[in-house]
């Protein structure tokens, strides 16, 4: 029951992180105006707003001018439905859970901001990291120092990187780690960032392959961040205890 009750809030949700992930990088409301189609501007009434079941309705197209509408709505509405749905099945019933869903949602929103900006918004971190503060009070790490050495030892970390690589790593992803090591901890935000930089370069280079993108063009970094965090986030302390094996069976 509860589950079907994270699906709907979920997919609710989601939609509402489209138009924030989209409106928030232009420095623009996330409450007016109303939603509206980007090629006539017709004005989207509630029944065209149901998440995904109204894409489906409408074939994927305006009621005003038919012009297509983009499949990246409904599908990160369902992505929204699914994340929160599962979380409970990994993490458990217990307060760590709000920290996993405020996470989805934070991800949700910079997803949608940097495939379609090349941006994380300065706005849209603060933000979190506030919620996440008052979280890792009620809901602290242990010990639960490790929340600050985590966001204080990554930031500088790929500050270090940003620095030395002249800008190969943006300043928003570096942010974005730092607000990331204070929810994971010292050790699960470092195998975050392998992770991640591991799912970067190996789609990355087949996306290269595959000329779905030209050599040295940018892509867009927050994508592979959010799937390595997730992963370490979830089954971090498997990964880690499964690696340190491997190197004691090599030694």
């Amino acid at each position: 029951m509860f589950i079907s009750y994270l699906i709907i809030t979920g997919l609710l949700l989601g939609s509402f992180y489209n138009v924030v992930g989209l409106r928030v990088p232009l420095k623009k409301s996330v409450v007016a105006p109303r939603s509206a189609c980007t090629t006539c501007g017709h004005q989207l009434k509630a029944f065209e707003l149901i998440p995904v079941l109204s894409f489906m309705i409408q074939r994927g197209k305006c009621r005003g001018c038919q012009s297509r509408i983009s499949p990246i709505y409904p599908v990160f509405e369902l992505l929204t439905g699914i994340l929160f749905a599962t979380a409970p099945l990994v993490i458990g019933w217990s307060g760590e859970l709000v920290v996993a869903l405020t996470l989805i949602s934070m991800f949700m929103i910079i997803i949608v901001s940097d495939i379609n900006y090349m941006i994380i918004p300065d706005k849209i971190l603060i933000w979190f990291a506030g919620i996440f503060l008052l979280e890792r009070i009620f809901v602290p790490l242990t010990p639960w120092w490790d929340s600050l050495l985590g966001a204080v030892s990554v930031f500088f970390l790929l500050l270090t990187i940003s620095i030395i690589s002249k800008g190969g790593m943006g300043m928003g992803d570096v942010k974005l780690y730092a607000v990331l090591g204070f929810v994971l901890g010292f050790k699960l935000v470092l195998l975050s960032f392998f992770l991640s930089t591991l799912l970067g370069a190996v789609i990355g280079g087949l996306a290269i392959l595959f000329k779905v993108v030209k050599r040295r063009q940018p892509i867009p970094f927050g994508p592979f961040i959010a799937a390595g965090t997730l992963t370490a986030y979830y089954w971090g302390s498997d990964i880690v205890t499964w690696y340190l094996q491997v190197l004691n069976q090599g030694f």
